[in-house]
């Protein structure tokens, strides 16, 4: 019976994210064709806002932020754990700021939302040296022009049964060339609303974010790197 239940609500759960993603989607392509890039993305970024909301009170599944008070007036590296699909409305709901995050180029082949995804995130093809070099290079572009990044530093959803899997080093590096503070989080409890292996068990209830103090970089080399990986996961 469980598993039923929470089949359907999968599926309602899927048409409404769908749904919702129609709804703003124009509004995102207008504002990216209209604006220039940096303004584009905020505004977009607003109505992502609206999609992420909108899903959360149709789906009852609430979203929380806590821990340190982030200075919007800066911008950051934002470096969490990821480990459901839930985490992309976790990411737009608590963070304060307008972003661009870094994903997999898959994510363009799902309907709808590869459109979106398209236009707002800077995609990587991890396979590709070219695409690694490209994405680094957009995403230096977008914190000189004064945009915080996201960056999962696990390179993909954590699948295992472990808290985290090792990190990748391009978050830690990136910080350290263009001297820009790295903002962690972490979403507690998104894989246990929503896991992975079993989709069926989608449950409503709350999903909770917490911000750690943002860590400086400045004045630190590329020989600091490891340590400041540890750093990072002595958070966790």
């Amino acid at each position: 019976m469980r598993k039923l239940l929470g089949g359907f609500y999968l599926l309602y759960s899927a048409v409404v994210f769908f749904l919702l993603m129609l709804v703003v989607c124009p509004f995102i392509i207008i504002s990216m064709g209209i604006f220039n890039e940096k303004t584009g993305r905020k505004i977009s970024f607003y109505f992502l806002k609206c999609w992420a909301w909108g899903f959360s009170l149709l789906t009852f599944l609430w979203f929380s932020a806590g821990g340190a008070k982030i200075d919007t007036t800066r911008s950051y590296i934002y470096v969490g754990n990821h480990s459901s699909f839930l985490d992309a409305v976790a990411i737009v709901i608590c963070i304060p700021q307008a972003f661009s995050p870094l994903g997999k180029i898959e994510m363009l082949k799902i309907p709808v939302f590869g459109w979106i995804y398209k236009r707002l995130v800077v995609m990587i093809d991890r396979s590709s040296r070219e695409s690694r070099d490209h994405s680094v290079a957009e995403l230096r572009k977008d914190l000189a022009d004064g945009q915080s990044i996201l960056i999962f530093p696990e390179g993909t959803m954590n699948k295992s049964q472990l808290p985290l899997n090792p990190f990748y080093d391009g978050a830690f590096r990136l910080a350290i060339e263009t001297q820009t503070p790295i903002l962690p989080f972490a979403i507690l409890n998104s894989r246990a609303h929503f896991p992975r292996t079993d989709p069926s068990l989608l449950k409503p209830g709350l999903i909770k974010t917490v911000f750690g103090e943002a860590i400086e970089v400045k004045g630190l080399v590329a020989q600091d790197l490891e340590e400041l990986k540890a750093k990072l996961l002595k958070l966790f």
